[in-house]
Formats: C-alpha cells, sequence, structure tokens
C-alpha cells in the first residue's frame, strides 16, 4: 500500500496497499452463460484497496464535480467508498431438480420468470438416483431482493431441495450460513474488472496531476489497458514518456540507496536477479508482462493490471489464485517524490521482489485463501493484518531490523524513520494482536500536499521469519467463521471447497501421492 509520509517527506513517498461459492460440483453437463458482463456487487466489501487496499488512507473523496453529499461507509484504511457503489449483491444457489424430460427447460423457464441477471448456470447428475443438480449465481440489485428470489425458489415445483451456498449475510433465517460469494476460478476474476472504485483515469482536485490535461489523458490511457485485460491475455506494454521515466529514475536511484542497509534479504537477494531478467534500472520503468512471467517462474504468482482501487474483498480473493494486481501508471513527474496513491513505483520496487520469494509467497497466499467467503468481521481482521505485514511489516534478521514491508520499501522517508528512529514501538508479531490494532490515526497537514495523510506508523511488528508468519496467520484464519475449508488447485487454476467426504478424500489421496514421492526421494538421498 502506499502510506502516508511526513512533509518533508519529499515527502517520503505515500504508500499503497490493496487487502466461490464452494463450487467443485462436478464436471458441468451443461452449461449457459447468461450474461457476458458480469456486474458483481460491491455489498459486503466495507473495505477498499488499491488494486491494494488503497491504505493511502486518504480522507473522503470529494468529487470537483459535485458538492452533493452522498452516504459513505469507510473502508479499514480509511477510505471512503460511495454507499451507491455498493448496490449488487452476488448471490449463488445450489438445488436439486428431479430428471425428466424437459427439466432442463423448464428449470430456465423458471428463472427467467424471476427477472434475474444470472451470471453462470452448471449442471451435473446428482448422487440420487433420478435428479441432477444446478448451481447458479445471480445478481441482485438489493438485499430484499436477494432474498425475495431465494423464497421464490423454495415455491418452485420442480425444486426438490435448495441450498444457499454463497450470498450476503441475509437476515433471512434460513440463509444463515451464506457467504459472500467468491471466484472458483482464475477467469472469474475477470467479473473485477469494472469494479474500481476511484482513481485511474480519475484524479481529485488535490492530486498533483489534476490540472494538468496531458496527464490525465495519459493516466486514461494507461487504464485502459487494464480495463481490456483478460484472464490468459498476456498484458500490453506501456510506452513511458520521458518524464515518467526521468521520475521513476528518480525514486529509483533515491531507495536502491538505502535497499542495501534497510532492506531485507530476501528483497536484497531478488532485486539483483529483477534488474538481470527484467530490466530493473534508473532508465527503464519494467513491464509488468514480464514481471509477471519472472513472478510465475520463481513462485507462480502473477501479475495482473488493474485500472484504479479495488474493494478489498476483490484484491484479496485474486490472491488466492496468486494474483497480484498491479497499476501500471506512474505518479506525477512535477512531484517524484510523492503520491498519493498506489504507482508503478510502489508495485515494482516494493511488492514485486517479496512476491517472488516463495516463503513470502506462500503466506500471501494464506491470505487470499482466507478471504474466500470472509465475513466483513473477518475481512476487516485480514485486512489489518495484510497493512502490518505486508505494506509495513519489519523482519528480525539476527540483533537487527529490516523491511520486508511494500509501504517501507517504496519510501525513503519511512524507510529510514521504521529502522532508525526510536520514536515508533516495534513488537513481536501477533496475529490476533495484529487484527485488532486500529489502523494509524489520520493527520492531515496545512503543508503540501493538501488533505494528504503524512503522518508515519506508530507501531511497527515485527517476524522472525516468513515461514513462521504464515503458520501462524494459518492457525489465527481457523477461528474465521466459514462453514468449509477450500484449497487452489494449482492444475486446474481454481478453488476448490472441501465441504463433503467426497472431496476431502479426493484431497487426501493427493496428499497421500506426494507424501509417497517425498518419500522415495528422501531414501534416494539417504542412500
Amino acid at each position: 500500500m502506499h502510506l502516508l509520509r511526513s512533509s518533508k517527506a519529499a515527502l517520503g513517498r505515500v504508500s499503497s496497499i490493496r487487502p466461490i461459492a464452494p463450487s467443485n460440483f462436478g464436471a458441468p453437463t451443461a452449461t449457459a452463460s447468461f450474461a457476458m458482463m458480469r456486474r458483481v456487487g460491491k455489498a459486503n466489501n466495507s473495505t477498499t484497496t488499491s488494486g491494494h487496499l488503497n491504505a493511502a488512507r486518504m480522507q473522503s473523496t470529494q468529487s470537483s464535480q459535485s458538492a452533493k453529499s452522498v452516504e459513505t461507509s469507510h473502508g479499514p484504511m480509511g477510505r471512503v467508498v460511495p454507499a451507491e457503489l455498493s448496490e449488487t449483491f452476488k448471490t449463488s444457489l445450489f438445488f436439486t431438480v428431479k430428471d425428466r424430460v424437459g427439466a432442463l427447460d423448464d428449470v430456465l423457464g423458471q428463472i427467467r420468470s424471476l427477472h434475474i441477471s444470472l451470471t453462470r448456470i452448471e449442471s451435473r447428475p446428482s448422487k440420487t438416483n433420478g435428479s441432477y443438480d444446478f448451481f447458479i449465481d445471480f445478481d441482485a440489485q438489493s438485499r430484499l431482493q436477494s432474498d425475495q428470489i431465494i423464497e421464490k425458489f423454495k415455491t418452485l415445483s420442480l425444486v426438490e431441495s435448495i441450498n444457499i451456498i454463497t450470498g450476503h449475510e441475509s437476515e433471512h433465517k434460513d440463509a444463515s450460513s451464506s457467504v459472500p460469494w467468491f471466484p472458483r476460478k482464475a477467469s472469474d476474476i475477470d467479473a473485477f474488472v469494472d469494479h474500481t472504485i476511484t482513481y485511474g483515469a480519475e484524479l481529485d482536485a488535490d492530486h498533483p496531476g489534476f490540472q494538468d490535461a496531458e496527464y490525465r489523458t495519459r493516466r486514461a490511457e494507461i487504464a485502459s489497458i487494464a480495463q481490456r485485460f483478460r484472464h490468459g491475455d498476456r498484458c500490453p506494454d506501456v510506452k513511458y514518456s520521458d518524464d515518467e521515466v526521468k521520475a521513476w529514475g528518480i525514486v529509483f536511484n533515491k531507495l536502491t540507496k538505502l535497499y542495501e542497509t534497510h532492506a531485507c534479504k530476501e528483497h536484497r537477494f531478488m532485486f539483483p536477479l529483477l534488474i538481470q531478467n527484467c530490466g530493473f534500472n534508473e532508465r527503464n520503468i519494467p513491464q509488468i508482462s514480464e514481471v509477471s512471467k519472472f513472478m510465475k517462474e520463481c513462485t507462480g504468482w502473477t501479475v495482473r493490471p488493474v485500472a484504479g482501487l479495488l474493494s478489498s474483498r476483490d484484491f484479496f480473493n485474486a490472491f488466492a489464485f496468486r494474483v497480484f494486481h498491479s497499476t501500471q501508471y506512474i505518479r506525477h513527474h512535477s512531484v517524484p517524490l510523492y503520491t498519493p496513491e498506489p504507482d508503478v513505483c510502489h508495485e515494482i520496487l516494493g511488492h514485486i521482489p517479496l512476491y517472488c520469494d516463495p516463503d513470502f509467497a506462500d503466506f500471501a497466499h494464506e491470505l487470499g485463501l482466507a478471504s474466500l467467503g470472509a465475513s466483513d468481521a473477518d475481512l476487516e481482521k485480514l485486512s489489518r493484518i495484510y497493512w502490518y505485514t505486508v505494506e509495513f511489516g519489519l523482519l528480525k534478521e539476527g540483533e537487527q531490523l529490516k523491511a520486508y514491508g511494500a509501504g517501507l520499501l517504496s519510501s525513503f522517508g519511512e524507510l529510514e524513520y521504521c529502522i532508525d528512529s526510536p520514536v515508533p514501538k516495534r513488537l513481536p508479531f501477533d496475529p490476533e494482536v495484529c487484527a485488532t490494532t486500529p489502523f494509524p490515526p489520520q493527520q492531515l497537514m496545512s503543508s503540501f500536499p493538501t488533505n494528504r495523510i503524512t503522518q508515519y506508523q506508530e507501531v511497527y511488528y515485527v517476524v522472525d521469519s516468513f515461514k513462521d508468519m504464515k503458520e501462524r496467520v494459518k492457525t489465527y484464519f481457523e477461528s474465521f467463521k466459514r462453514p468449509f475449508e477450500v484449497r487452489y488447485n494449482p492444475y486446474t487454476e481454481t478453488i476448490e471447497v472441501l465441504d463433503n467426504k467426497d472431496k476431502i478424500l479426493k484431497y487426501a489421496n493427493t496428499i497421500r501421492g506426494d507424501l509417497s514421492r517425498l518419500t522415495e526421494a528422501l531414501d534416494k538421498v539417504i542412500r
């Protein structure tokens, strides 16, 4: 995330962050897509994040185009999201229908009569002889409409049984087990494309580039690349201008001087490899297509372009597929050492090196898996853990402290402060404590830049190792109130929901095969 910096910041630059329905019902025998444009609602996404949680924690955005006040809800990082952006409710249902001639046509006819926007429908033979199981996703315009549709489904004569797999946290008495919708395959992430909340092509009135028409046009051009991108595409390269490369070079040179003394060894190990393989240098802004290819080879993670801020739920859900949303635009060249939002400097210099480290990558993946179907309350806890680790975490190296958080590694001001200053508290990492630690207070400064949060962290959490951090959060996430477990299948790029005996046994067989190969490998080495 990009976070605050002090007035002298130059201000040490702002940092940014980011934070399925139980699927695996078997291979569908019939699949129909009723809505190519999936408009997944932002209900239950009370937190926001910039392609990362825009922990940039800016105060409420006041549009220069309208003085009209709107109802808003505050995200965990202090970002304010207009309530009208959270109107659509994504719901998933699983129901069984008695097999007979014309059953599929009848099901589709009944669904059409409900006047809902279907985004997915699948069917397969049921384990109950003579029946078929159906799985559908649909969008409702309100919580009330979603509940009414669920109630109507229960009255359909052809439906033998119905289960609410995912949806909003309904007040409906029979929907207590429902959980928020989440993607079940990597291509489902395409649904997030139109969900950016702000930035990208839009700028606040106090943004350094707000008055620069050329810069605004440029931002819109770069944002359009992300809006057109779909799963499986190669991200088009951005031809950066001389001013953009110059701004990058200033940031690159300023930060790399500090990495040798202040960055963690994992970052120091990966950075030269990125220089060698992805063209990291002060005269070249790396293309995320090349960075993504290198990350894939290192840890299985990939980079996907994003046009602006995503909800925290969307951002973290992508983590479950080892997908990191990254901006491609860069800060305004007039103030190269300051940015009010996540930009390519923050992403490339702060985040990317760590996602190339296997242990850190596995930890971040756990955050994504825990976010799938998480309640709003649990997602808030996860967001805070993300804030105090991925964005602003410190790592113990012998008797020294080093930075691994991207918000630190992309801010020369706070990078020095977090290690050298006697002011902030530095506490041992405890996920339960992090999850309840308030986000830093928002303190505005009257000096440049106007209305920007420029305070450093008051407390940093120190981890012993990324492996230890991963195991500790895994244990903590067991307290999340989710009625099933999930696993990511890297071969099919799908989420498997472990909610019945057959799925669990299938997973156990996979583990048994892996353990057998491990045992054989050990035998050969020991001999």
